[in-house]
C-alpha cells in the first residue's frame, strides 16, 4: 500500500463530507498518484466503518464494471465492489429524495439473495445457485461523490476513485417477481429500461460475466482473503447489464423485465 493510515482515514473523511454536503472532491488518483487499489480499498473500508459508527447496517454487496467494455475502458482486468447499507434501499415505485445526491444514474440488474453463508475461496457459479434463496430485478442507483472530470487538467476519475467512493453506490430499488435460481437461465433475462416513458436502454443478464452468478463467485472469492463471506440474508447485486442512464429531479425510471415483473422509481 502506498497511502498512510492517515492519509486513508483522511479521504475517507472526505468522501463523507462529500456526500453530506453534496459537494465533490478532487480525484483521490490526482492527490495520491501512487494509489493502489488495495488503498482503494482500505479507503472504502474505512468509510464504511465510519458510516456504521453513525448507525448504518451493512445489508449486503454490489459488483460493478462487470462488463468487458468498462474494464477496457478503466484498463483492468476484474470488476470492483461495495456495500450497501440500509439506508440505500428505497421501495419500488416510491420516491427517491433527489435532494440527497449529487448527480445520480440509473442501471438495472439481477439482485441475489442469500439462502446460505457462502465464502471462497474457489467458490463456483454452482456454489452460488446452490447457495441463493431468490434472484429478483433491481435498479441500482449510482452517485458520485468524487469529480468525474478534473476542472484543471481535464483528467478523467480512475477506478481507484471509484473503489474509493463504495463503487459509486447510492441507492437500490428491488421489485418484479422473485425468481428461484434454477427456475430460469438468467443468463437469457433482460430488460428495457424507460425514462419518462423513453426506451433508454436494453440489455440482457449474460452480458455479466457471461452469467450473473459468476460474478457473485467472483466477489466471495474477492473477499475471502480478509475473512469475509456473502452472509444468509444479505443482497448482493450482481452488475449492470445497461450502459448508466442519467436522472434528474422529476424523472421516472422504469424497468420492464418482461416476464419477471417490472421494477421502478421517481426522482422526486
Amino acid at each position: 500500500m502506498a497511502l498512510s493510515k492517515d492519509d486513508i482515514r483522511g479521504a475517507a473523511e472526505r468522501l463523507d463530507g462529500a456526500e453530506k454536503t453534496r459537494k465533490q472532491i478532487r480525484q483521490l488518483s490526482l492527490e495520491y498518484p501512487r494509489i493502489t487499489l488495495e488503498d482503494a480499498y482500505a479507503i472504502q473500508k474505512a468509510w464504511v466503518e465510519m458510516k456504521v459508527a453513525q448507525g448504518r447496517v451493512v445489508k449486503g454487496h454490489k459488483i460493478g464494471l462487470t462488463s468487458k467494455a468498462m474494464q477496457s475502458a478503466l484498463n483492468i482486468d476484474e470488476p470492483d465492489s461495495g456495500i450497501l447499507l440500509d439506508d440505500m434501499f428505497f421501495a419500488d415505485g416510491g420516491l427517491v429524495p433527489t435532494d440527497r445526491f449529487i448527480a445520480t444514474r440509473v442501471e438495472a440488474e439481477l439482485a441475489f439473495v442469500m439462502k446460505h453463508r457462502l465464502a471462497g475461496p474457489n467458490c463456483t457459479l454452482f456454489d452460488v445457485l446452490n447457495a441463493t434463496d431468490f434472484v429478483v430485478p433491481a435498479l441500482e442507483i449510482l452517485d458520485t461523490r468524487v469529480e468525474r472530470v478534473d476542472p484543471e487538467t481535464k483528467a478523467t476519475r480512475k477506478i481507484f476513485d471509484t473503489i474509493a467512493d463504495n463503487a459509486a453506490n447510492a441507492g437500490i430499488v428491488l421489485g418484479g417477481r422473485p425468481i428461484r435460481p434454477l427456475d430460469a437461465d438468467l443468463r437469457w433475462i433482460g430488460a428495457l429500461c424507460f425514462r419518462n416513458g423513453q426506451l433508454e436502454e436494453t440489455g440482457l443478464a449474460a452480458g455479466v460475466l457471461n452469467h450473473p452468478a459468476t460474478a457473485v463467485a467472483w466477489l466471495a472469492n474477492k473477499i475471502a482473503p480478509n475473512g469475509l463471506a456473502l452472509e444468509a440474508g444479505q443482497v448482493v447485486l450482481a452488475g449492470s447489464f445497461i450502459r448508466p442512464i442519467e436522472t434528474r429531479k422529476g424523472d421516472t425510471i422504469q424497468a420492464d423485465y418482461g416476464p419477471y415483473g417490472s421494477v421502478s422509481c421517481y426522482f422526486a
